[in-house]
């Protein structure tokens, strides 16, 4: 005996999953022509969109997926156009290969389900080139750039720095989806940064320094443990941020400043620990922020490494003898870690300090956490106020 048909359930699912797929679509459309942050425009985008969570997950993936994929969707695309497709068609097309090349999905439901939210009138180049796809089977990648789908600088920088096979291992590993984590006091905040705040010798009472320090999260973590803790950022938005998180968290013993770091309106020699959790590359957070890769370029570094040095002189001086520096950034090139960090224990005020225990690995005078399915990738180092 058959079952009765239940058309109109159906019926709306098949509709919430093409309505995931078209926001993914809109969304990769802006991400990629119109300079939109992924991590920004779909959080946006979602929250106006009637779906459960189940599609909410699926946009995502898309979203996300296609932008960290998409050096590698494009070299398999490549291969069956004769010419560049405009925006919306090359969107719809990387959509379409995601399914098809990463998630496994059956190339007849992938290529109807594109095509039918592409745009009209690019609906029989995505059918065509996508059924190509389809045939062809697993790609021949043609190196690892490739197949990993990042720019060559940062495979090159990053195998120079870590070793060809510690690097390849970190950039696979930040291809996969980032995991949440909860703080007991109910904050978000990766592992790797809760990390770097058990690492400083703080204890109540004591005054602290943290110079970069949006959102907050390391700072509330100081000021839970008693610490009385002046956090400050150079941009007023992101210290309206800060001041929203230590109101959300309770955090009477932190005050919130807007300066800049590099010229803090503090009083020098008084403070038991400051942090520097600097602006960087961030090529140890790729999974969070899937477009970051394509938008940094090589010569960023420099400018960064710069702005990372003035503000560690600018926090040495608010250090009382004995203090403790701490300097933090989610990256892993030598230049923004090891090597800027050796300088500064060359500095005969500083006296370098041994490197916190695992899952921590020893990296210069300091160390590192390498990104895998727990941590992003972090590097600490830590000295005293002579």
């Amino acid at each position: 005996m058959s079952r009765p048909a239940r058309p109109e359930k159906q019926s709306s699912g098949r509709q919430a999953v093409t309505d995931a797929r078209r926001l993914a679509l809109d969304v990769l459309v802006r991400v990629d022509a119109g300079g939109a942050y992924a991590n920004v425009a779909l959080p946006a985008a979602l929250k106006k969109a009637d779906l459960d969570e189940r599609d909410r997950a699926f946009a995502t993936e898309l979203v996300y997926g296609v932008t960290r994929r998409r050096r590698a969707l494009d070299w398999v695309l490549d291969a069956f156009l004769v010419a560049a497709p405009p925006p919306p068609a090359r969107a719809a097309l990387r959509m379409g290969a995601y399914q098809i090349v990463e998630l496994g999905t059956p190339a007849y439901a992938a290529v109807s389900a594109t095509v039918s939210v592409a745009p009209r009138k690019h609906r029989s180049l995505v059918n065509a080139v996508l059924r190509r796809v389809a045939d062809a089977g697993a790609p021949d990648w043609p190196d690892d750039p490739t197949r990993l789908s990042y720019p060559d600088w940062i495979v090159d920088t990053l195998a120079d720095d870590l070793g060809r096979s510690a690097a390849l291992t970190a950039l696979e590993s930040m291809n996969s989806p980032a995991q949440l984590h909860r703080r007991q006091d109910g904050y978000v905040q990766d592992l790797s940064s809760q990390l770097v705040a058990d690492a400083i010798d703080v204890q109540a009472g004591n005054l602290v320094a943290d110079l970069c320090a949006a959102p907050g999260g390391k700072a509330t973590a100081l000021a839970a443990r008693g610490a009385t803790v002046v956090a400050g950022d150079s941009h007023r938005g992101r210290a309206g941020l800060l001041e929203a998180n230590r109101r959300a968290l309770g955090a009477a013993s932190m005050t919130v400043v807007a300066a800049d770091g590099r010229r803090p309106p503090l009083r020098p020699g008084r403070f038991d620990a400051v942090l520097v959790d600097a602006p960087c590359s961030g090529l140890g957070t790729l999974r969070r922020r899937p477009d970051a890769r394509w938008r940094i370029e090589r010569s960023a570094v420099r400018r960064l490494v710069e702005l990372q040095r003035s503000l560690l002189d600018a926090a040495i001086g608010l250090l009382r003898p004995g203090g403790q520096l701490v300097y933090s950034v989610c990256t892993l090139t030598a230049a923004e870690t090891s090597v800027l960090a050796a300088s500064l224990s060359c500095d005969d005020r500083l006296d370098p300090q041994p490197p916190p225990p695992e899952p921590w690995l020893p990296h210069g005078d300091g160390a590192m956490l390498l990104p895998d399915t727990d941590h992003d990738g972090m590097a600490l180092f830590r000295w005293r106020r002579v």
